[in-house]
């Protein structure tokens, strides 16, 4: 297991480098190796990756771009708010890509707090139900065991999730 977050850590891509998730996390107040571990989740640091996300019976809900695979919703404010011109935008730049994952990041811990369940609305969103609550804490654990296998490979701890 440790190697592959080595291999992971080593194969990043260079404009994705650690300079993009310490900017965005001194931006926005988060720990830039949560981030990182988000990223790693997320995209595996594929600053190319696209997922299309369907319902039961195969219809298109939305799509996930980039390193931190920034949903649809989203993407549809970052162009009102002329962030970005198309979602193509968040998939030629991963620096971009990275500081709307955090900034999406930002404004979830502010809804509720600064937990690890709080983190997992990143993915599973704010929806009250058991399905998506279990969708959160499963997530969030995912990403709290990336974090840890950074943070053992000597990544930097700054975390200050409860």
């Amino acid at each position: 297991m440790r190697c592959l977050w080595v291999v992971l850590a080593v194969s990043m891509p260079l404009q994705a480098s650690a300079f993009c998730f310490k900017e965005a996390g001194q931006r926005y107040q988060l720990d830039p190796v949560l981030l990182e571990a988000i990223s790693i989740q997320e995209s595996s640091l594929q600053p190319r990756a696209l997922n299309v996300n369907r319902d039961s019976g195969g219809n298109v809900l939305s799509t996930d771009y980039g390193l931190m695979q920034i949903n649809t919703r989203n993407v549809n404010r970052l162009v009102k708010m002329g962030v970005i011109q198309s979602p193509e935008d968040l998939l030629k730049k991963p620096c971009l890509n990275v500081q709307v994952g955090a900034w999406v990041l930002a404004q979830h811990l502010r809804v509720c707090g600064n937990t690890w369940r709080c983190l997992g609305s990143y993915n599973a969103g704010f929806h009250p139900s058991q399905r998506q609550e279990r969708r959160r804490l499963h997530y969030a654990q995912e990403v709290r065991n990336v974090y840890n296998g950074l943070k053992a490979l000597g990544a930097p701890a700054r975390l200050a999730i409860r």
